[in-house]
């Protein structure tokens, strides 16, 4: 489990491409201070294991299933990539419930700056729109970000200085994919309504939209 909550920006010093697979290698300054073998760290949102490690790198291998649902597979040595380690049990909370698991893979189709703030205007497949909900959370290459704007297959986030300081983010451009996990909770209450002949104790899907927690 993971906050979204970036702790350090990596690079990727090493690759190993298989025809559906990928070894990574990560050069990091201070997140394998109390790694051990077999630990998550969020790459970009993914939650993947670590397989080996020194004080300044480890090593994660990506298996065909991440390889061709995540953004993953657009990295090359020297890119960047969001990293946070799982979450402690006494550690803070400061983002939102992030498992990792990537849903999909969204499209930047517009950057825009409006004052200290940078805009982001986001693509996605209908099956994850569903889940965006005006002030709700997304994560965003394993960002924990609030969505301001809603429009059809399209939500919008916006980046406060630090975040585009201490992530990724504002090194992409217009055309470029991200990982995309929508709010694990949105999710829960949209698969128990689904599963339920669409209706729960006298609340019905229309409704839970209606109430703004379903997209429209």
């Amino acid at each position: 489990m993971f906050t979204g909550i970036v702790e350090e920006v990596g690079t990727i010093n090493q690759m190993t491409e298989g025809s559906e697979s990928l070894k990574l290698t990560i050069e990091v300054n201070q997140i394998t201070k109390d790694v051990q073998l077999g630990d998550s760290i969020s790459v970009n949102g993914v939650c993947l294991t670590v397989t080996n490690f020194t004080e300044t790198t480890f090593d994660t291998d990506i298996m065909p299933e991440t390889f061709h649902h995540t953004a993953l597979k657009g990295l090359k040595e020297g890119s960047k990539v969001n990293l946070e380690r799982a979450m402690s049990a006494n550690s803070r909370f400061g983002g939102h419930f992030v498992s990792g698991h990537v849903d999909g893979v969204g499209k930047i189709v517009q950057r825009e700056r409006k004052d200290n703030a940078e805009y982001f205007y986001i693509e996605v497949s209908p099956d994850l729109a569903k889940y965006m909900m005006l002030k709700g959370s997304v994560s965003v290459d394993g960002t924990s970000l609030t969505i301001f704007g809603i429009e059809k297959n399209q939500f919008t986030i916006s980046l406060i200085p630090h975040t585009q300081d201490a992530t990724i983010l504002t090194t992409k451009h217009e055309g470029d994919e991200v990982n995309i996990e929508c709010d694990m909770l949105l999710k829960y209450v949209h698969q128990l309504v689904k599963s339920s002949d669409q209706n729960v104790e006298g609340v019905s899907l229309d409704q839970l939209r209606q109430a703004g927690f379903l997209g429209q």
